[in-house]
């Protein structure tokens, strides 16, 4: 629900101007958030010495009653652009069952649902599995809890040197000055090499992960910003599978090869994690703003639902045909850190090859039917 009244209201504040660029930026945004969950719910779970799931749902309890707080907010501003505009919506024309029979009829909307649908299925469950699949290839040695880099110092830190990187990077896409444009990229880098440094340093798996979501971080209000002003939607999902299909490999093959390799294992690691994310990014930058180009603007939100309804599906089945492969593939194996993710990771691979073809059909559609993904954003 959060997702479509987010999409659709992005829809309504930016059609015909950035569209991308603001879509990118909230799912920046978004990955920022990720990476808090991901570095300060093991914290909570493990605070004081006693491990308890509780602590960590509370702090998870805390953002949401913040995020109300924005909605409220939020709410009053939309009622002031309608009283702005004279836009009224769906109190003149209200939803009906014939809305859902015309996305239906829309081949584009299906390969664009096909494509997030594949696209997540490759990306999401891959993050419940992702720290257990590092635990069993590579070779790390978590600190002692009486030093720095055990104790609980060391994660406020390296949370306020993620902010340094996401703020510097966030910023570098809307400056106007070249020398404050790269400076601030600069800085970026420098942090996101210290941040790495100190994953590396506390030896647990989970904070070597937690540099997933920077770099979508850095290059989605990047990548938003170049299909605003030049086009290439279908093509940067294109793209955005190959990388996929790439990261997928790597981890099933070459990551297994650095075991025994302390540094250049994590290094492996880093850096294939750190590309996952930019090809992460590809999908808020390219596709959904593509959505609107598809479908009636009356009925943009039941489509961004029913988008959301066929992505919860294989949301909902990939994660167990991942536990499935990996239990089949491992039979005997009691060890959880002694696990072969060589095969759920070529299946996640498979998936992305599905949606690289999903993605060439499409460009073909876009080019026969003039659906205008190719197209700017920006109506001059």
């Amino acid at each position: 629900m959060a997702g479509i009244t987010v999409s659709r209201g992005i829809v309504k504040w930016f059609k015909g101007r950035d569209t991308a660029l603001a879509m990118g930026s909230e799912m920046a945004l978004a990955r920022l958030g990720v990476a808090t969950c991901m570095i300060f719910s093991p914290y909570f779970a493990k605070l004081g010495g006693k491990i308890d799931v509780s602590r960590s749902v509370a702090f998870g309890v805390v953002l949401l009653c913040i995020a109300l707080i924005m909605f409220i907010v939020y709410f009053f501003m939309d009622k002031k652009l309608d009283a702005q505009t004279g836009e009224a919506e769906e109190k003149d024309d209200p939803f009906k069952i014939s809305d859902i029979g015309k996305i239906l009829s829309s081949l584009g909307f299906w390969l664009v649902a096909l494509l997030c649908v594949l696209y997540y299925s490759a990306i999401f469950p891959f993050q419940k599995y992702a720290v257990n699949m590092l635990q069993c290839n590579l070779t790390l040695t978590e600190a002692d809890p009486n030093t720095f880099w055990g104790g609980d110092t060391v994660t406020i830190i390296q949370y306020i040197i993620m902010l340094v990187v996401a703020i510097c990077s966030f910023a570098s896409n809307f400056s106007k000055n070249k020398g404050a444009k790269f400076g601030l990229m600069g800085l970026a880098v420098v942090a996101l090499i210290v941040y790495c440094y100190m994953g590396y340093m506390r030896g647990t798996a989970e904070t070597i992960f937690a540099v997933f979501p920077l770099l979508a971080v850095a290059i989605t209000p990047i990548l938003g910003s170049y299909v605003d002003h030049k086009g290439k939607a279908a093509t940067m999902l294109m793209v955005g599978s190959l990388l996929l299909i790439l990261c997928h490999l790597t981890f099933a093959f070459v990551l297994p090869m650095f075991k025994g390799s302390a540094v250049g294992g994590v290094i492996v690691a880093y850096i294939t994690i750190l590309v996952l994310g930019a090809s992460f990014s590809l999908v808020p930058a390219a596709l959904w703003p593509s959505v609107p180009k598809l479908v009636d603007e009356k009925i943009i939100g039941s489509a961004y639902a029913l988008i959301f309804w066929i992505q919860n599906i294989g949301l909902w089945l990939f994660p167990l045909l991942i536990g499935k492969v990996l239990t089949n593939t491992n039979e005997g194996v009691t060890d959880p850190i002694a696990y072969n993710y060589t095969w759920p990771l070529v299946m996640l691979a498979c998936l992305g090859i599905a949606a690289f073809i999903i993605g060439l059909i499409l460009k073909v559609v876009d080019k026969k039917r003039h659906l205008g993904l190719e197209e700017p954003n920006i109506v001059k």
